[in-house]
Order: C-alpha cells, then structure tokens, then sequence
C-alpha cells in the first residue's frame, strides 16, 4: 500500500517559502526600528498600513516568531528585542499585567486588560524561557500566571475575557478563542517546566469548558457559553483545539478530548468545502460566514496529521495552502466565500499560525 503522506517536496516548498519569503518581511520592512515593535501589517507592496496602533499580543506573537527559529541568525536578537518591548511599552506599572495596545507615539490606547494578550504574553514567554532559561524571563511568566490567576479567573473554572485597567468588572463574561489561547499557553508552561498549578489550572479549565462551551448533539466547542444567544461554531477553532488536546497526553483522555474529537468529522463534513475551511457556521450546519482564513487552512493542516484518514487529505490540502494562500511577495489573509482575495495586506500576527503548523507537520517526519 502507498504511503500517502505528502512526499518532501511539498513540505519542502511551504517550509522554503516561510523561510524565504515570510520570516524576512518581519526583520526587515516590518519592524520598525524606532519602536522596537513589528508594525500591525504591511500591504502587498511591504509597506507598513499606517500606524494607528501596536499590541501586546502582537508582539508576543512575534515574539514566539522568532524565539522559535532562535538558531537562525538575527533571530536570537530579535526575540531579546520583543522581550524587552513587551515590558516596556505594554506593562501597566500602577495596576499590574499588560494594556492591549499602545498608539503610534507609544502612548496607551486601549488600556483595558484582556484574556486574550495576557494568555499570548505567557505562551509567549514560556517558550521563549525554554530557549533561554533566562531569570527576567521566568519572573514575567510566573507574573502574568499570577495576573491570570488572581484577576480573571472565575469561580465555575472558567476566565473573563476583558477587564477595566484597574482590574474592575466590565461584564465580558468568558469567551471561546482567549480559553483556548490560555490553554495552549498552559500546555507550553508544561512543556518547559514541571508546575502543578498550571496542570490542575489547565485540568479545570477544560472541564469548565466540557461544561459550559460543548453543544451536546455534535460535541462542538462553541464560540459562546452554550446558553447564550445567536450561537456559532468556527470550524477552524474545532481543528486548532483537536490539536491541542489530543497532542498533549494530559489531556487526551478528558471528556473535552472525547467531545472535539468526536465533533471533527461533523465540522470537516459542514465546514470544508472545495478543500477550503469556511469561517463561521451555525450548529445545523447553515454557512454564516464563508470566508476563506490562512489561519484556519493551518490549523486544517496540523489537525490531519493526527487522524489516520487524515494523512491521504493532506497532499491536496497542502497544494490548496500554496495555490490559494501564497504568493511570491508573502501570503493573502483572506478570501471571500466566491475565492476572490477580500485582504490583501499582511498581519504580523499571522507568521505564529504558520510556524505552529509548520512544527505540527514535523510530525510527518
């Protein structure tokens, strides 16, 4: 029988074209050097959108960026420079944690304080600990665990998504994607360290989640608690959290792992069309959102390196991400639900989704 995992070649090329052609538009036109931060995008051209502001998160991603390619030259620099960005213009010296964005003068915007950035900072830093075992490092994750803990963290295990500057309540209540995010940055503190609190935080966390985000019939995680109104499940957000779970042997034996695996033929079948993955859609089924998401095709891609039927969709799912999704001077963002480009500049929190696809398709090796 043939092997039908996707021959070296057409790994080969998406890794030379991260490489080559995605990883360089961040060392150069787009960081700016004045700031010490990546610029939010740049357009088709590579020339930074105008400033209307920087984010924590963004940088965080970034920093993740190049903390995982440390060996490379300039990398390693680089990442130092995120760090040290990172507290200096992000860090809230009164109350604590991190504001979501600064404007173009350095100024706080937003100064709110979000699950979302906060999870980013520490997956962030506890990878970029794990390169260097650096003292500063470790302080700013353990104090962004403590921050996660003691101010968003609720009683039922789950965590707010937004709060006011001094840490007041602003009725967010908690929300799918910065759940996820906190628990892959969970995961990547296990990874780099032995720290029972973050396995128990993580253990409850995703039974909270079983609890109040899984829809019963299909076993989707849903984008909002189950009870609340107009609804939707996001198909790459299914394939994002398969890999998450059933990568980790902590947690590939929870009722979450039972549910999400048992979802994902549901959103391949309802969510995949044409071998591309659709943006948002009802439980039934109905598309509410058809746009075409790099982001999404990545988390598509690493997702079927871990199911057995999988392995023979990745050759063509790969070809769909190079002939859909790349070009000579980077990447689209988006297509609309007809296959037209609907973005056409490039985010610089993009890179992060494709490095992690990239490391999921080391798999295959």
């Amino acid at each position: 029988m043939s092997d039908p995992r996707p021959t070296l070649p057409e790994l080969a090329r998406f890794n030379q074209h991260f490489a080559e052609r995605i990883v360089p538009l961040w060392q150069g036109p787009g960081w700016n050097a004045d700031m010490a931060l990546p610029y939010e995008a740049l357009d088709a051209q590579h020339r930074p959108l105008p400033v209307q502001r920087y984010r924590a998160m963004a940088c965080a991603r970034q920093l993740y960026l190049f903390s995982s390619r440390i060996e490379q030259p300039g990398a390693a620099e680089r990442a130092a420079a995120l760090f040290r960005s990172l507290q200096r213009h992000f860090h809230d010296a009164e109350h604590g944690g991190w504001f979501y964005s600064i404007d173009a003068d350095g100024k706080p915007l937003d100064t709110r304080k979000d699950l979302y950035t906060h999870a980013f900072i520490v997956f962030a830093c506890a990878h970029y600990w794990g390169k260097v075992r650096e003292s500063l490092v470790e302080s700013t994750l353990n104090a962004a665990l403590t921050v996660i803990a003691q101010q968003f963290a609720r009683a039922d295990g789950l965590y707010e998504a937004s709060l006011d500057q001094d840490w007041s309540d602003l009725g967010s209540g908690p929300l799918q994607n910065p759940q996820m995010h906190l628990a892959e940055a969970l995961l990547q503190v296990l990874a780099v360290r032995e720290d029972d609190q973050a396995r128990q935080a993580l253990l409850r966390l995703c039974d909270a989640l079983h609890a109040h985000f899984i829809e019963p019939e299909h076993g989707l995680m849903l984008e909002k608690p189950r009870d609340a109104v107009d609804n939707w499940f996001e198909p790459g957000h299914q394939f994002e959290w398969f890999y998450l779970l059933d990568t980790s042997p902590l947690l590939r034996e929870t009722p979450l792992h039972a549910a999400i695996d048992r979802a994902f033929d549901y959103a391949e079948r309802c969510g995949v069309k044409d071998a591309a993955v659709l943006a948002m859609l009802e439980v039934n089924g109905k598309v509410l959102d058809a746009t075409q998401r790099i982001w999404a095709q990545a988390e598509y891609l690493r997702a079927l390196v871990l199911r057995p039927e999988g392995l023979a969709k990745l050759p063509a799912q790969l070809k769909a991400m190079d002939q859909r999704f790349l070009h000579a001077g980077g990447w689209y963002e988006c297509r609309d639900g007809q296959g037209a480009v609907s973005r056409h500049d490039m985010p610089s929190t993009t890179p992060y989704h494709l490095a992690t696809c990239l490391q999921g398709l080391q798999r295959l090796n």
